[in-house]
Formats: C-alpha cells, structure tokens, sequence
C-alpha cells in the first residue's frame, strides 16, 4: 500500500492520518499512536530494501544505535516496526517550520541564528560522542517549533538507509534522506558537502562541521555561502572557491568571524574538530582575533610604492582573469541519481543529457506504469515527467543544440517536446522505428533505422525525411543506425551493423551526400554506438564506446576523421550496459558524463490464478521477452528471450521443465505463434535484414520454412483454429502499423483487415473464428475492438464491417479462451480485465469487469497468454530494479584521460 491507499489505515495502533512526503526510500505520514495518544511519523520502508536480508540486518543493527541518541535537539527515533508485511521507522513527528523555510525570507537577526546555532552545536556533540555523524546536515532537516527550540533530523539515516554494495546519492525527502558514506561517491546536498564529500572520499565528524559552518553563513547572510547556477557548479564551488567574508554583516562579532573560517577550512586536518568546541568559540566575546583583520605596520615610502606597483599589477590580472570564463575544477568528481518513488526505468532504458549539462532525459514507467519522457534537473535535483509526452515504446533520445527540445520516437514516429512547455509536436512518420537521432544547428535531425534502413533526415520543423544512407547488401550490412553530428554540423557518425564478423562499427557519413556517394569510411571497430565528445579548444576530442561492458575513450580527430592515439579504458565503479547495440552511456558539453549498469534481473515467466495469486515462476536466461504463448494442450510454451544482440526462442516443457532452443544464428528471432495442432511455431526474424515470417516444426530442428517475404517491418499476432488464416501486423508506407490475413492455402495474396490512419495491432482471432479482437490508437491511445470476420468474404474493408469498443480508459494485448465465453484484456496500469462475451450471430458482451492487477513490471504488453482450462494466466515478468540509482554521473570525466 502506497500513496492515498494508506490514509484512514491502521497499522498495530498507529491510525495514518496524512501523507508528509516521499523521497528515494520511501514514504512518510503523520499518524496517531493510539496506545500513547501522540502523533508519530511513520517512515515506511521500500520493498526492495526490506527484501534484502542482509541489507535489513546491518539496518537494524544501525537503528538501534540511533535510538539511543537522547538530546532536546535531535528528533528521536522510537522504534523499528513489522505490520501486515509493512517494515517502518515510528518516528517523533516535530510540528514548526524547517529552518530552509525561515531562510527563504532571508538572514536572520543576528541574536536569532546564534541562538539555533548554539542548540544545533549541542545536538551535533551529543551525537557525535556516540559516535553518530549526520552526514547529511541541511536547513530542511533543521525544524524550528513554535518555541523556538531546535530539532535536528534524520541524524543518522544517511548511513542507515545506505548499501554497502551500492552507492546512492541524497534525496530531497522533507523526512529523510538516503546516503552512505562509500569512497567515490556525492553523499548530502551539494551547496552544504564538505570537500571530501564532493570528491567522494569518506567523512567523519568534520563533514557536520563544515555543514554547521554553510548553515551558520546562510543565517547570517541570507545567503548559501557555495552556489553555483548547476549542481556542478556548486560543487566546483565547494572545492575550489573561497567564501565571500565580505557578505557578513559588519555587526558580526569576531569569534563569529573565527568559527565560520574555522569550520570552513576545505583542508580537514585545519577544520574544527569538535562539537564542543563549537559551542565555547560561539560564546566567546574576546579574546579571539579576527584574522581577517588588518594589521597597521609602519610603511616607508619605498614599500608603499612596491606595493602600490603589485596591487597595479593583480587588478590587470585579475581584470584579465575575470573577463575569461570562470575556471571549473578540474578534480574528478562521482555521484549517482536517483529514481523518484514507484518510478522504474523503461525496458529500452533510453537516457540523454542536454549538451549544457543541466538536464538528464530518460524513458521511465511512472507509478501507474505509463511510459513517457522525464527530466532530471541537477540543479535542482528532481525528476518530474513531460507531461506531453504521451505513453508508448519509446527507444531513442536526443537533444536540440539549445537544450530546449527532446526528440524521441514513440511507435514508429518521431516527435519533439519543449521541456518548458511540455507541447509535443510530431516531426514525421518513420518507414520503421527509428534508431538514435542527432540533431544540428541548422535544424536538421538524422536518425537511424532497424530493418534494412540506413540514415534518414529531416527537418526539426517537420517533414518528409530523405534517406542519407542505405545498407550495402553486398558487403551484407544490415542496418545503419545511431548517428552522431560532428561539430560541423555535415559530418556525422553512424553505426553499421553487419552479418561479417568484425564488420560492424563506426562509419562516416555527409548529409551534403546521397546515399550512392557516401564513401563508407570505418573509423572504429565495435559491436555497439559510439557518442562523440568535442574538445573546446582543439579539433580533436573522444569518440566514446563500449567493449565488453568497458567505456573506452578513443581520441579522434573530427578535421581528418581518424583517430589518434590509442584507446583508453575508463576506470568506472560498474560495467555499462547496452540495449539493441546502443551503449547506455552520454555525455554533455561541460565535462558530465552519465553511464548505466541497471541492475536487473533475469526475465522470468510468472503463473497467475484468477485471483493475481502467483502459483509458480519459471525464470529465464535472458533481459527480457520478444513475445510467447502457450501449446495449444497447454503442456508447453514458447518464448522468446532477448538477450543484448539478439532473440532466441525456446519451447518450455512444464511438465519436465526442460528448454530447447529451436532457432540459431544470433538474429532477432521472436513473437512465436502456435499451429492449432501444435506440431508448428511461426515467428518473425530479421536475418535478412527485415522481419519476415517463418514457420518450423515444435518437434525436431528442421530447418525453417519461408512462409512470408517482403520489404516491410511485419510479426505474426495469430493463427486462425482451422490453421487456414495468418493474422499479422505489419508497418505501411506512412509508418502506420496495419492488421493483414495472410490464406496459407493456395498461395494466395495477404490483405488487409483493418487499414485506417491509426496504428492496430495485437489481433487475436476467437476461437470459432467469427470475431478478431485488436487493439487501435484511434481515440489517442490504445483501446481493444472486436471486428466480425468472414473467411468467405476476403479483403472486406473495415467501415463495412461490425466492430465493438470493448474497453475504457485504455486497453492492450486482447486474448480469447478457448470456450470463447470471455475476452480479456489489460489496461495501462497492469490490471487484467474479463469481458462475458456470448456465441451467436450477433456479438453480445457484457461490462468489463476486473480480475487482479499484475504486480511486476512486464517486458512487454503482448506476452502474456492464458491455460486452456482459462483460470490460469502466464504472464513475462521482468526488468524488477534493484537499485533505486541507476544513473552513474561523473563530472570532470576527461581527467581520467591524463597522461600520468
């Protein structure tokens, strides 16, 4: 239970009365204890982190601990509790205002932020006499009540709430924040990290000095003392940059003066050791000199002109300094990014930063499960979804050259969003679904195909797109795609896949060039696409690319287009991992690079009961799933796997629990459908370039046969129960995705079923084949129909035909039972639907009606099957993260580049 379902619950003797907030491990609400009568707060804890034996018991272990913590200043912890499978912190719940919100309304008087300072000072000492350390010090963990009295949050959890395996960065909870103390990576919120913070090194009790230093400044200035218009920013500022003393108001007392430069010191071993120091040197009125002070010496005439001369000569170099960009540190800095709460990346796993760095663009599912495009602000350091970007497959992203723009594909059509506004507006219709994109300064987008395509471009604007290059059949290419503008904005990189081992790689391309004139030029030799990073002060940056899950940086001059030099590993914390040969790594323009090893676990085929009651699982070997369905006596199924390169599909005994792999040759090889005798299974595969369809025997390794061969993107959806009609989808000239009848008799021509400006898809013929459910976007979004059909009269358009909406709100993969006495269906939040349908001359249904909601994420939409005996479902469940910080992110890559 999540989110409003948790309002008015009871749990033990604790009645949830509101929601405080969430953030990266978990939710919050304010409860009643109605043993104690007293409100608590109550912090409940992810399943993913409550799952993990291990995890729980160091947790417990450091719970423990901080509940012995015992101060008037510290917001105590009151227990560790297990309800009805809910694991969750009992919490004091303060009632006042966080001291981030007093700062909002700038400095405080003077007598005030000493007094809060001094009650902080003595929290942080009791705390650190126990051997605690906050980690993560900030204004919004400080809460001021309605007596003016100081509690310190979350003291502790930072540390508690981490993993010693994974390295995750600060949340924004209003309660509590993740963190941990692990060497290499951000802990805290970048404006309040010590040095050693920013640069991933572990802390001590001298990180909360230097926080109570930022807050102490903040409350007498009004202002943070480290600041920056990025996150990056601020953290370059924290390591290199000095505070401006200047901004102190002249009434601040000199041991005030002393304790800020103290706490400040970015040298540890100079900083503050302890708490109590803190609180003697904040009640100290003499006898501490200001060391920013002058000291008046006597002066002859000739020093007084030397020195006149050097202050001459340090305002030109500093005039000439200053009108330069500001210098960046150059230190190699490590941090990680969080996903927001009931957020999951998308199976496609598509990520890009913005070329100025300040945003971070990746597909996701959100709470409801509904794919779409959401934005990472690091100076902010939240992600909100794009509200115009509508739910589908999405496989690529890429930037305008201003950062203002996303485009992304989404079923074959690429479009472009304005991150401001959230208006999307579609480029073009694509031939297939596009893959990768770029996008000049002159407003031209290229981007890549997936069957037999080559680089297409168009106009950002819109338009007709015009192919750039097309695959050499000869030299057995069978796709270009993921290119790459060069800084000329001409040139672009693209990757070649080819049958030819050792083939594959990174080609040359010009946009000035048609198809027959591009020269092919191989610069580098990989499986996967490459990103080209430009240097700002030469014509020769990196080409970045993955070998064996290694980022490589390869220098490359973008004049002469060869490279130079030889490669260099990065020494990364992870291996990165890639989808459909595209390495899910980028970077931007200012020295970020993002990269992702995103811990998921094997695909695995999950059994439900009527009732969502998982009966059995049967994992698999792979990422994912490529489609699947069950035999029609329902003793095996067929499944396919996907792995990094290629699909395979296996046929799954479940009686022996046996697999045996029918199809070979490291192709995509999926959407497997039964032959009512069960004898055959016919599938889709892009071995020659473009998906056509085969059939091969369930029985023995035969070869495959050939039934159905043509120039467009086209998979098998179902068989009709005479064995006599193919029903498949197939993409058409303007990108729609169309439903065709294949007769297998006589060599007759396909045609089409349904054939509209909208995309249909999913058609399942009913059992006593006088109906077909599919599914059409024609409302906006996917919803499922049922069109009569009649073997007898072939080719029957579809305005002349019977057709029911069958559901609401929203619908996909429709399936029959094999009594054809129900449909069902699923909506976009995973929730299976039954449909009573009845036999007859006319079609009868009934009002959809609930069945359970799937409670895993699935590879896709269409695998999933149910039993003959129609109380059983086999749902393809994968992709379960395991880490809430997916994103690894690096500032300053390029030092890891230096020649030692």
């Amino acid at each position: 239970m999540t989110g409003t379902t948790m309002i008015g619950k009871t749990l033990g003797h604790y009645k949830i009365l509101e929601q405080l907030g969430r953030g990266g491990m978990g939710e919050v609400y304010l409860a009643d204890d109605t043993t104690l009568d007293r409100k608590v707060a109550l912090k409940f804890l992810p399943e993913a982190f409550t799952s993990d034996p291990e995890r729980m018991a160091r947790f417990e272990r450091e719970a423990k601990l901080l509940a012995s913590l015992n101060h008037s200043s510290i917001a105590g912890i009151y227990g560790l509790e297990q309800t009805d499978g809910n694991r969750y912190l009992v919490l004091e719940y303060v009632e006042g205002e966080t001291l981030q919100a007093k700062l909002s309304k700038g400095a405080l008087p003077l007598e005030d932020a000493l007094a809060m300072c001094r009650q902080m000072a003595e929290g942080l000492e009791a705390a650190h006499e126990k051997g605690v350390i906050h980690r993560d010090l900030k204004p919004a963990n400080v809460m001021i009540t309605a007596e003016e009295k100081v509690k310190i949050l979350d003291f502790g959890l930072a540390k508690a709430l981490s993993d010693d395996t994974k390295s995750i960065d600060s949340s924004q909870s209003p309660t509590l924040t993740e963190a941990m103390t692990q060497p290499g990576v951000i802990l805290g919120t970048a404006a309040y990290m010590s040095p050693e913070q920013a640069k991933g090194r572990s802390v001590d009790k001298r990180a909360d000095i230097w926080a109570f230093g930022c807050i102490l400044y903040e409350c007498l200035t009004g202002k943070r003392v480290f600041e920056g218009e990025t996150v990056t920013e601020t953290l370059a500022a924290v390591i290199r940059a000095e505070a401006n003393w200047d901004a102190l108001p002249a009434a601040t007392p000199k041991n005030i003066r002393f304790v800020l430069r103290r706490c400040l010191e970015k040298e540890r071993g100079r900083r503050l050791r302890d708490a109590a120091d803190l609180q003697i040197l904040l009640d100290e009125q003499h006898d501490i000199d200001d060391v920013t002070l002058p000291v008046k010496v006597k002066r002859s005439w000739f020093w007084k002109s030397v020195a006149a001369f050097f202050v001459l000569a340090f305002c030109i170099m500093a005039f000439l300094y200053f009108t330069k960009k500001p210098p960046i540190t150059n230190d190699l800095i490590r941090f990680k990014i969080n996903l927001p709460t009931n957020v999951s990346l998308a199976p496609t796993r598509s990520l890009a930063l913005s070329p100025d760095g300040k945003f971070l663009a990746f597909a996701a599912l959100g709470p409801n499960r509904d794919s779409g495009v959401w934005l990472h602000e690091f100076d902010l350091n939240e992600a909100r979804r794009l509200p115009g970007a509508e739910s589908g497959w999405i496989t690529s992203l890429f930037w305008s050259p201003d950062s203002r723009f996303i485009g992304f594909n989404v079923e074959g059509k690429l479009k472009k969003i304005d991150i401001n506004t959230g208006h999307t507006s579609l480029i073009c219709e694509a031939s297939t679904i596009p893959r990768g994109g770029s996008w000049n300064k002159k407003g031209i987008i290229i981007y890549g195909g997936m069957n037999a395509e080559g680089i297409s471009q168009v106009s950002a604007e819109g338009g007709t797109p015009s192919s750039v290059t097309n695959p050499d059949p000869e030299k057995h290419e069978k796709t270009h795609r993921y290119p790459v503008f060069l800084p000329d904005g001409r040139h672009f990189l693209y990757f070649c896949d080819s049958e030819l081992p050792g083939e594959s790689g990174i080609y040359v391309g010009s946009i000035d060039l048609k198809p027959q004139e591009q020269n092919s030029q191989r610069v580098l030799a990989t499986d996967y696409s490459a990103i080209y990073v430009p240097s700002e002060d030469s014509d020769s940056g990196h080409l970045l690319y993955l070998d064996n899950q290694r980022l490589w940086a390869q220098a490359f001059d973008e004049k002469q287009f060869k490279r130079i030099d030889d490669p260099i590993p990065l020494p990364l914390s992870e291996q990165v991992t890639a989808w459909a040969r595209n390495g899910l790594f980028s970077a931007s323009l200012n020295g970020l690079l993002v990269y992702g090893n995103f811990f998921y676990q094997k695909a695995q085929l999950t059994w439900f009961d009527r009732q969502g009651t998982i009966l059995d699982t049967i994992e698999g070997a792979a990422y994912g799933t490529l489609g699947m369905g069950i035999s029609p006596d329902g003793s095996q199924a067929a499944v396919s796997w996907t792995q990094d390169k290629s699909a395979e599909i296996q046929l799954i005994d479940f009686t022996s629990g046996e697999n045996t792999t029918i199809t070979f040759g490291g192709n995509i090889n999926g959407d497997p459908t039964w032959t009512p005798d069960g004898s055959e299974i016919i599938y889709a595969s892009d071995r020659n370039g473009v998906f056509d369809i085969y059939k091969k025997s369930a029985s023995s390794i035969k070869n495959e046969i050939l039934i159905l061969e043509s120039d467009e993107f086209k998979i098998p959806t179902s068989m009709s129960s005479d064995g006599e009609f193919l029903l498949y989808r197939a993409q058409n000239k303007k990108g729609n995705h169309d439903l065709l009848i294949l007769p297998l008799e006589n060599e007759a021509a396909p045609y089409y079923f349904a054939n509209t400006d909208s995309n249909e898809g999913s058609g399942k013929f009913s059992f006593n084949m006088r109906w077909i459910a599919y599914t059409s976007d024609e409302t906006g979004s996917n919803e499922v129909y049922v069109q009569s059909f009649s073997p007898a009269s072939p080719g029957s358009s579809k305005e002349t035909e019977d057709i029911w909406r069958i559901s609401e709100g929203g619908g996909n993969t429709p399936l029959w039972n094999r009594d054809g006495d129900e449909l069902y269906y699923r909506t976009p939040d995973g929730t299976v639907m039954v449909v009573d349908v009845a036999e007859g001359d006319v079609f009868r249904k009934e009002k959809p009606k609930p069945l359970f909601q799937i409670p895993l994420l699935t590879s896709r939409d269409g695998d999933w099957d149910v039993a003959p005996d129609g109380d059983r479902f086999l749902i393809a469940t994968d992709a379960i993260q395991t880490s809430s910080s997916p994103f690894n992110v690096m500032l300053n890559w390029t030092s890891l580049l230096e020649k030692k």
